[in-house]
C-alpha cells in the first residue's frame, strides 16, 4: 500500500483486477444496504404519520387571507406584515413576499389543472392499497392529441 497504487485500481483489466473486482462489489453491497435501510426507515416513518420536510410557510388560512384581500384590492406588499409563520424555525415571523407569490402560483396551478390533482391523490390512494396505476392516455374531459 505504502510503495503506491495498487495495480488494478485504475485499469480493471490490469494483473489486480482480482482485487478491484472485491472493492467494487464491497461498495456496491455498502450502497444497497444503505438504501434498504434509508428505505426501511421512511417506510416505518410513514406508517406512523410522519413525513420528513419543512412545515409550510404559508397556511391554508394565511392562502385564504391573501386571496381574500387582494380581491379587495391590496398588494401582497401590504399583506405581507399581517401575516405570522405559526410553526417551525421562524415561527412567530413574517412570511418572506416571495413565499406569498410562490404559495398563490401553486394555488393557480392547483385551480387550473384540478382533474390532474384528483387524478394524482387517486392514484396515490391506489399505492397505499397496493395496486399499480395503470397508463393514462388522455385525462377526463380532454381530448387526445
Amino acid at each position: 500500500m505504502l510503495a503506491g497504487p495498487l495495480p488494478g485500481i485504475y485499469d480493471p483489466t490490469g494483473p489486480g483486477k482480482l482485487l478491484f473486482a472485491f472493492f467494487a462489489a464491497m461498495a456496491e453491497t455498502e450502497r444497497e444496504n444503505i438504501r434498504e435501510s434509508t428505505l426501511e426507515g421512511l417506510d416505518t416513518a410513514a406508517r406512523k404519520g410522519k413525513h420528513g420536510g419543512r412545515p409550510p410557510v404559508i397556511t391554508d388560512d394565511m392562502l385564504h387571507t391573501v386571496l381574500r384581500r387582494r380581491a379587495g384590492g391590496e398588494s401582497v406588499e401590504q399583506i405581507q406584515p399581517d401575516l405570522i409563520i405559526p410553526t417551525g424555525k421562524r415561527k412567530g415571523q413574517n412570511p418572506s413576499v416571495a413565499s406569498i407569490y410562490r404559495a398563490l402560483a401553486e394555488h393557480a396551478k392547483r385551480e387550473a389543472y384540478p382533474e390532474a390533482v384528483e387524478q394524482a391523490h387517486a392514484d396515490f390512494a391506489a399505492l397505499q392499497v397496493g395496486e399499480v396505476p395503470g397508463p393514462r392516455l388522455t385525462l377526463p374531459g380532454r381530448a387526445s392529441l
